[in-house]
C-alpha cells in the first residue's frame, strides 16, 4: 500500500528537482540512484515501496526512464504541475548544454584541438557501449532462451538489415504468447501488489492538452511545410519516442541507420560524436537526438545557425511531450500494468533482444571508429557494412585497448572514463 504524499512545498520541490537535473550525469542508473539518495534517503518525500513501484512502470514504458521516473514522482507529490516541473528541469539543464555543444561542433570541429577531444570521446564511448552491453545481458540474458533471442536480434540487425521496429515487436510477440500460455522462459509472474486505495488522478484535460501539443506540431507541418526537414524531423523523431523500447542505446543503431543511410542528414563519424557529446552532459542520453536534429536542420539550411536551432528545439519536443504524456495518463493503472504475467514476459523479451540490439550498436560504432573504410556484404539475403582490415586505425584500436582496461581495472565512472579520453585524444591528436 502507498503512504500517502507528505505535504511538500511547490517551490522546495523545484529547487529540488532543479539540482537533480544539474546533477544527473552518468545515464540512467547513475541517474537513478542520484534521485534514490535525494527523494527516498535525504527528503523522505517518497517511500522505498513507492520509489521502485514508480521505477518498474517507468521501465515499461518508451523513452527516457529516469526522466520519466523524475515526472512520475513530480506527479505523485504534486499532480500533472508538478509532474511537469520534475521533468522539464531535468531535462533543461542538459538540453542548453547539448544545444551549446552543436554549436561549438558545427563552428569550430575541423579545429585540430577539437579533433582531438573528439577522437578521445569516440574511443571512450566505445567502451561505455561496451560496459553497456555487458551490465544488461548479465541481467536481461538469465535462461538459455533469452540468451538465444540476442542472438538472433543481433544477426536480425547486422547481418540481414531487419529493421529495428521489428526486431522488438517480434521479440515482444514471442514473450506475450510465452506469457499467455503460463511459461517462465521470459519473466515470472510478478506478485501481486496492494492497490492505493485513493490513487491520484491525472485530468483528462490535461492528457488531452498534451496529446494535441505532441501531434498539433506535426500536422501544422505538413500542411505547411510539406518535405521540409522541420516536418521530416518532427515524423521521425516522435515515431522513435513512441518505439525506444530498452533506452537510448538500443534505439541508436536504428536511429543511425535511418539519419545517415536514409536521410543522408549525418556521416556516420557525426553520430559516434553526437553519442560523444550527449555522454558528456547532464540528462537523458536520448538528448543525442537534439543533435541529430540541429545537424539535420543546418546542414539543410545551407549552414544557418537558426535553422540548426530551431531543429534542435522542435526534436527535443516531439522526443519529450510523449514522455509526458505516458505518465500522465498510465500512472494511476500502473497496478493493474504490473500485475499482467504476459505484459511482464513480453518486456523480458524485449529486454533480452535488447542485448542483441545494443552489440550490433557496438558493433557499427567500431567499424565506423577503429577502420577508415568498410565493404558492403551485399549477397543474398545478407546486407551487411564489414570492415575493410588495410584501413585499420592503430591509433584509435590503441586508445579504445587502453580506456577498455582502465574501465575494467579501476572500475572509473563514466565521467572520469570520458575526462581521461579527451585528454589521451588531445595528446594523440598533439603527437600526430
Amino acid at each position: 500500500m502507498y503512504v500517502s504524499a507528505p505535504s511538500v512545498p511547490f517551490a522546495d520541490a523545484a529547487r529540488v528537482w532543479a539540482r537533480i537535473g544539474i546533477l544527473s550525469f552518468g545515464g540512467p542508473a547513475a541517474q537513478i540512484a542520484l534521485m534514490h539518495r535525494v527523494l527516498v534517503d535525504e527528503r523522505k518525500w517518497v517511500g522505498e515501496a513507492q520509489f521502485l513501484h514508480a521505477l518498474n512502470f517507468c521501465m515499461l514504458l518508451p523513452g527516457p526512464e529516469a526522466q520519466q521516473l523524475a515526472t512520475y514522482v513530480g506527479w505523485l507529490l504534486h499532480g500533472v504541475r508538478g509532474g511537469l516541473v520534475a521533468g522539464l528541469l531535468f531535462i533543461l539543464p542538459g538540453m542548453l548544454v547539448m544545444l551549446g555543444l552543436s554549436v561549438l561542433y558545427v563552428t569550430l570541429g575541423q579545429v585540430p584541438a577539437v579533433e582531438g577531444l573528439l577522437f578521445g570521446l569516440k574511443a571512450a564511448v566505445l567502451v561505455v557501449v561496451a560496459e553497456a552491453l555487458e551490465r544488461v545481458g548479465r541481467r536481461a540474458l538469465g535462461s538459455g532462451v533469452a540468451r538465444l533471442l540476442a542472438v538472433l536480434a543481433f544477426a536480425a540487425l547486422f547481418l540481414f538489415g531487419v529493421p529495428f521496429p521489428v526486431v522488438v515487436l517480434a521479440a515482444g510477440l514471442i514473450g506475450y504468447m510465452a506469457g499467455r500460455r503460463g511459461s517462465t522462459l521470459f519473466a515470472r509472474a510478478p506478485g501481486d501488489a496492494a492497490l492505493d486505495e485513493t490513487p491520484r488522478r491525472s485530468s483528462p484535460f490535461a492528457i488531452l492538452s498534451l496529446a494535441v501539443l505532441w501531434l498539433a506540431p506535426l500536422g501544422l507541418l505538413w500542411l505547411l511545410l510539406p518535405g521540409s526537414v522541420y516536418a521530416e524531423i518532427a515524423r521521425f523523431f516522435s515515431w522513435l519516442a513512441v518505439i525506444t523500447f530498452g533506452g537510448a542505446y538500443a534505439v541508436l543503431s536504428y536511429m543511425t541507420d535511418v539519419v545517415v543511410g536514409s536521410f543522408g542528414w549525418m556521416r556516420p563519424g557525426e553520430m559516434m560524436d553526437a553519442l560523444g557529446l550527449a555522454e558528456t552532459t547532464p540528462g537523458p542520453l536520448i538528448l543525442v537526438t537534439q543533435f541529430v536534429g540541429f545537424v539535420a536542420a543546418w546542414r539543410e539550411g545551407g549552414g544557418s545557425i537558426g535553422a540548426g536551432i530551431l531543429g534542435a528545439l522542435l526534436t527535443t519536443w516531439v522526443t519529450f511531450a510523449p514522455c509526458f504524456l505516458w505518465i500522465f495518463a498510465g500512472a494511476p493503472y500502473v497496478e493493474r500494468l504490473r500485475g499482467n504475467r504476459a505484459l511482464a514476459s513480453a518486456l523480458a523479451a524485449i529486454t533480452a533482444a535488447v542485448v542483441g540490439v545494443i552489440a550490433n550498436l557496438g558493433i557499427w560504432f567500431g567499424v565506423h571508429f577503429l577502420f577508415a573504410r568498410t565493404v558492403r556484404l551485399d549477397a543474398g539475403p545478407f546486407d551487411a557494412a564489414l570492415p575493410d582490415w588495410a584501413s585499420l586505425d592503430v591509433a584509435a584500436l590503441a586508445l579504445t585497448a587502453l580506456l577498455g582496461v582502465i574501465a575494467w581495472r579501476w572500475k572509473v565512472g563514466i565521467g572520469w572514463l570520458l575526462l581521461i579520453g579527451i585528454g589521451l585524444g588531445l595528446a594523440v591528436q598533439a603527437v600526430l
